[in-house]
């Protein structure tokens, strides 16, 4: 574990595991690296160095006034690569951090990185606007705004429920589940949880997946109730050339802690990584 300074000066946390060709993870709003922790031990497991890291404005990062957006996002994640000199990467990112993923591939190109994972991430773009009414109308954001400014506490204790499919009839996920994420989301700080909202919901990536020309696997569920796959992952594999599309059945947006899609997502990442 280790800590770096960006260049407007605030400390970004990340998690290092193993050696071997880089992977690099980057985590969903509003939570953390800790998120990622069974996937870095899977894949420092089997050979491959595991990173992860805190976004700014969350977990054990800095909480800065400004810089919460994607553009800032995308630039700490290129000095964290460039920090550990990181060649031949690859670059997971889920939800948000699918966005911090292809801001970065827009922004900086793809020089050290080697492939892509997209994981129930917010690409294109998840406003609905006349060019993308497939979106969500503004008003699911101003609510999840509302969320933030009111009992915060309770609405991360809601919005854990629909994360992980906890809503749905027969769910088989663990008050302990739910619990973690409350707790990852209650260590964002004020100011960023609320600017990040705005950044994931109204940035437009389009232009941004058209830059990729690397192998990327683009993995969504098909129940996601916070990311809807039809504004999301099925746009998204036809803007990025040669990108393969995995849809998982009944699977919610968190489904890396949820069975049996866990298991089917390990699978196809170490295919991937391994391939």
């Amino acid at each position: 574990m280790g800590t770096l300074t960006t260049t407007d000066g605030t400390e970004i946390f990340f998690k290092d595991w193993g050696a071997g060709r880089p992977v690099v993870f980057s985590h969903g709003w509003p939570l953390n690296a800790d998120a990622w922790d069974e996937q870095l031990h899977l894949a420092a497991s089997n050979g491959f160095r595991a990173i992860a890291h805190d976004r700014r404005g969350h977990g054990r990062s800095g909480q800065p006034w400004d810089g919460n957006d994607m553009d800032t996002y995308a630039d700490d994640l290129a000095q964290l690569i460039e920090h550990l000199d990181l060649r031949d990467v690859t670059l997971v990112g889920h939800s948000t951090g699918g966005g911090e993923v292809t801001r970065y591939i827009g922004r900086h190109g793809t020089g050290r990185v080697a492939s892509a994972v997209l994981l129930g991430a917010v690409p294109p773009l998840m406003l609905k606007t006349e060019a993308n009414p497939e979106g969500l109308p503004i008003e699911v954001f101003d609510g999840i705004r509302a969320g933030v400014r009111g009992d915060r506490s309770q609405f991360y204790r809601d919005l854990g429920e629909s994360f992980y499919g906890a809503d749905r009839p027969g769910s088989s996920v663990s008050r302990g589940v739910r619990d973690a994420f409350w707790m990852w989301s209650m260590q964002v700080g004020y100011k960023g949880a609320f600017d990040c909202i705005k950044a994931f919901s109204e940035t437009d990536f389009t232009e941004d997946l058209r830059r990729f020309d690397i192998p990327t696997l683009i993995v969504h569920g098909d129940d996601d109730q916070i990311v809807p796959i039809v504004a999301a992952a099925a746009k998204s594999a036809k803007l990025v050339d040669g990108a393969t599309l995995k849809v998982y059945s009944g699977a919610p947006h968190g489904l890396t802690a949820v069975a049996p899609h866990k298991d089917d997502f390990h699978a196809d990442l170490l295919a991937f990584l391994n391939r």
